[in-house]
């Protein structure tokens, strides 16, 4: 099981990673962060962003509910990709990290983050 620290490292490990940021689903709340980005000031976007995401695609499910895997967003200048996280006692974490367009591999960092993400959950 890796600590939160560790997660971080390997996520700015991934190839063409620029900032990481691991955010309190529910409030918030930046539990860390790297990279040279003010990602602590962002925070309250990306968890934003993905919460408005998660309730459009429920109220267009029909079953009224929709588990979201991971939220990619693609600028001309970058990757964004956030995959939510549920921990058994810190609650439910978002974990983003944005990539560079020319650098980052997609695949290879939505591979990454879950093989990361899934080491610290357990």
């Amino acid at each position: 099981m890796l600590a939160l620290d560790d997660c971080l490292l390997r996520v700015m490990d991934i190839p063409g990673a620029l900032d990481a940021l691991v955010v309190d689903h529910l409030s918030g709340t930046v539990f860390a962060a790297s990279g040279a980005a003010d990602l602590e000031g962002s925070a309250p976007a990306l968890r934003e962003s993905l919460r408005a995401t998660m309730d459009a695609l429920a109220q267009s499910s029909p079953t009224g509910a929709a588990r979201v895997e991971d939220l990619i967003v693609v600028t001309d200048v970058g990757y964004h990709l956030m995959r939510p996280v549920e921990m058994p006692f810190a609650g439910p974490l978002v974990f983003y990290v944005r990539l560079d367009l020319a650098q980052g591999d997609l695949t290879r960092a939505r591979d990454s983050l879950r093989e990361i993400t899934g080491r610290m959950s357990g």
